[in-house]
């Protein structure tokens, strides 16, 4: 891809995308897929009868096509590359989707014809820059792309480093012997410092500001690409919507606890009217038919996220809004508009289970276009649909709004793709059955709802899982497993480490700590700034309160944790170092300043919210850090990570393990080959889950 400056965006570091053809690599897939498989991310054509989607059954989640109710399949992109989203035409013509390159966190945007030709890079291919995928304009010309500008002289490498080799490539020392796709660090060596990729040091700099950018671009290539909004130091950028005439877009921004929807006209660019929206899936919304009303999934003012409808003016100017559609008891997690922008599809969060309803709308004309007063912007009866599974991950809208397209997931299947006609459930034939969803000897596990209270009062939330042909009444060895986010949600679905830990014969519970969400606005924010002391504290309350229950047994306990729960992991350790006979901290952050100073830009900026403030809260960013009271831990620990991570940089694992060695502890790191953040890759993940249920396994015995 190349990158040209934008002539309407003087003196700023706007680029504007341009398309770069790629080689064919689709072909018609004719092998019998893995029983155990997942399909996920589905996004249906204008007839509805057939779908794009995501799929692992080759081994890393790939692009693939089929029809709703046959068995014909056909993966349009082999590359190696992860895909994470999908997007059809509205004209049928493209299927634009975007891949994570080396499994990293820097994406980019592509699209391909739904026979596989002529596919191309549409944004993101440039060294330093990262593409997000938006919506389509309604007529298919267009589609709207989020492009980062490129990094500053001589920091490219730091978004694009190749990862270093084995011992005799010419590469690092420090490296030990791969097994697979993967490297352990031998106890004496370690990939450490700043030379060589490992930990930066923090900088008295603010985070650095990078522009993101939204564009109109054309797929065929024919027209430039048209600016529709940019943003200096922005956190977050996706354009949701278009008005069908092309005046408004619908941009979701702003840092995670504080999330917004815009209204942007598109001939200035100017901002016409700004929403509190819910954190959570990105795409928060979008227009009538006439844009005289924008739907929206907003918290705004109230615990639970809801249905918002807003009347605009002719210009976009917001007139008045109002809720149309809501529940005291739980939030409004996905929201899909029908193709006609008269049918809705919802999907609500209740304790941790989807609930689906089809919704009819009814909206307002622009606000004083027509004589008289216009009815205000309403929604009719809702129609539930029962589902086969406990939780929806994705909703595409199809030509028929009573037959929408869903991605199921729950506790006794891996994800697969779902076509509703008339509110009936059928399993799409290219995923994988329900009676195929373990391997063989491996028993599937309903997980049982617990509720603890912490320390303060509060009450918490969670699952747990018994291992298969334990007696009731017996305390087991159990490892209490944490989400990410914090803003995540444990949910009842199948998930393969669970599945690994439980073939041991480890008890799982997997709870949410003050900060998840799922639980209301008032329980996600109690972790800010000081509360996240407390989040720390819940962790220990939780672990206390399965022993209580003579679940667990108290002297066979293990933490472990990915992401932010990699974090809290590392901080039970040194917080409650008595607790846990041995921790797994999975891309966890143990110094909140040396992840600041080591992450994305914007990750940074949107992360400020949550933890605090890199400057003007760095005593208690320090205070907050495992790394500060490391003198203090007493249990073995494992740390894993993705080489190519940039969101939590590899670093904060190594420095940690390091740690942990210089004070005489056993303690090792994985660091897993061509992945990020995320652990896309089949054999990657395999691996990661023997490593982690030997490691578990070999210190909770006896």
């Amino acid at each position: 891809m190349t990158a040209t400056r934008n002539p309407g965006s003087a003196g700023s570091a706007l680029y504007a995308p341009e398309s770069a053809p790629l080689a064919d690599t689709s072909a018609p897939y004719d092998l019998p897929p893995p029983a155990v498989h997942g399909c996920w991310y589905p996004s249906a054509d204008p007839s509805g009868r057939h779908v794009a989607f995501i799929c692992d059954r080759a081994g890393v989640p790939q692009l693939w096509t089929g029809p709703v109710d046959g068995q014909e399949v056909r993966r349009l992109d082999a590359d190696p590359h992860p895909v994470t989203e999908v997007s059809w035409s509205p004209d049928g013509r493209w299927i634009a989707y975007t891949t994570a390159p080396g499994g990293g966190e820097l994406t980019r945007v592509l699209c391909v014809r739904p026979d596989g030709s002529d596919r191309h890079l549409l944004a993101g291919g440039e060294s330093g820059t990262s593409a997000r995928l938006g919506c389509w304009q309604h007529d298919g010309s267009a589609i709207a792309v989020t492009v980062t500008e490129s990094a500053p002289p001589g920091h490219a490498d730091r978004y694009h480093a190749e990862a270093p080799g084995p011992p005799g490539t010419g590469h690092a020392p420090q490296w030990a012997g791969r097994d697979g796709r993967a490297v352990l660090l031998d106890p004496a060596g370690g990939r450490l410092g700043a030379a060589d990729g490992g930990v930066r040091p923090a900088s008295d700099r603010e985070p650095e500001e990078r522009t993101l950018s939204a564009y109109l671009v054309d797929p065929e290539g024919t027209v430039a690409p048209v600016l529709l909004f940019s943003e200096r130091g922005a956190a977050n950028q996706r354009v949701c919507d278009l008005s069908r005439d092309g005046r408004l877009a619908l941009v979701y921004r702003g840092p995670r606890g504080r999330r917004e929807a815009l209204v942007v006209r598109t001939e200035d660019s100017a901002v016409t009217c700004a929403f509190p929206v819910a954190d959570g899936d990105p795409w928060v919304g979008g227009f009538s038919p006439s844009a005289g009303t924008v739907w929206l999934r907003s918290d705004a003012g109230r615990e639970y996220a809801a249905l918002l409808a807003a009347h605009l003016g002719p210009r976009g100017e917001l007139h008045t809004t109002r809720v149309v559609a809501e529940r005291e008891d739980c939030g409004l997690e996905l929201l899909t508009l029908g193709h006609d922008g008269r049918r809705a599809v919802l999907a609500w969060n209740r304790h941790g289970v989807s609930d689906l309803e089809l919704l009819a709308l009814k909206s307002a004309p622009p606000y004083g276009t027509e004589a008289g007063a216009a009815p205000p912007p309403s929604a009719g009866d809702a129609r539930r649909v029962d589902l086969p599974h406990e939780v929806v991950t994705r909703i595409a809208p199809t030509a028929d709004p009573d037959a929408p397209v869903v991605a199921l997931s729950g506790s006794r299947r891996h994800p697969g793709v779902w076509w509703l006609p008339h509110g009936a459930p059928l399993r799409t034939p290219w995923s994988s059955r329900d009676e195929d969803a373990l391997p063989p000897g491996l028993t599937p596990v309903r997980p049982t709802p617990v509720r603890p209270v912490a320390r303060d009062g509060l009450q918490l939330g969670g699952w747990y899982y018994r291992a298969p042909g334990r007696s009731p009444g017996e305390p087991a060895p159990c490892v209490l497993h944490l989400h990410g986010g914090p803003e995540e949600q444990e949910r009842p679905v199948l998930e393969p480490l669970y599945l690994e830990l439980l073939g041991r014969g480890l008890d799982v519970f997997a709870p949410d700590v003050r900060g998840s969400s799922g639980h209301g606005r008032s329980f996600t924010d109690a972790d800010l700034g000081a509360g996240r002391f407390s989040a720390i504290d819940d962790v220990a309350d939780c672990a206390a309160h399965v022993m209580v229950q003579g679940l667990a047994d108290p002297r066979r306990m293990a933490v472990m944790g990915r992401s932010y729960g990699g974090y809290l992991t590392m901080a039970s350790l040194v917080w409650h170092p008595d607790l846990f006979r041995t921790g797994v901290a999975v891309c966890g952050m143990s110094d909140l300043t040396t992840f600041f100073a080591g992450t994305e830009p914007w990750i940074a900026q949107s992360a400020a919210h949550k933890y605090g403030h890199p400057e003007r809260d760095r005593d208690l960013l320090r205070a907050l850090s495992p790394m500060s009271r490391v003198d203090a831990l007493r249990a073995p620990v494992l740390a894993v990570h993705g080489e190519h991570d940039t969101n939590v940089p590899p670093g904060e694992s190594e420095q940690f393990v390091r740690a942990a060695r210089e004070r005489g502890l056993e303690a090792e790191l994985l660091l897993l080959r061509d992945e990020g953040h995320d652990f896309r890759r089949a054999d990657n993940r395999r691996l990661f889950r023997r490593a982690a249920g030997d490691w578990l396994e070999r210190h909770l015995a006896g």
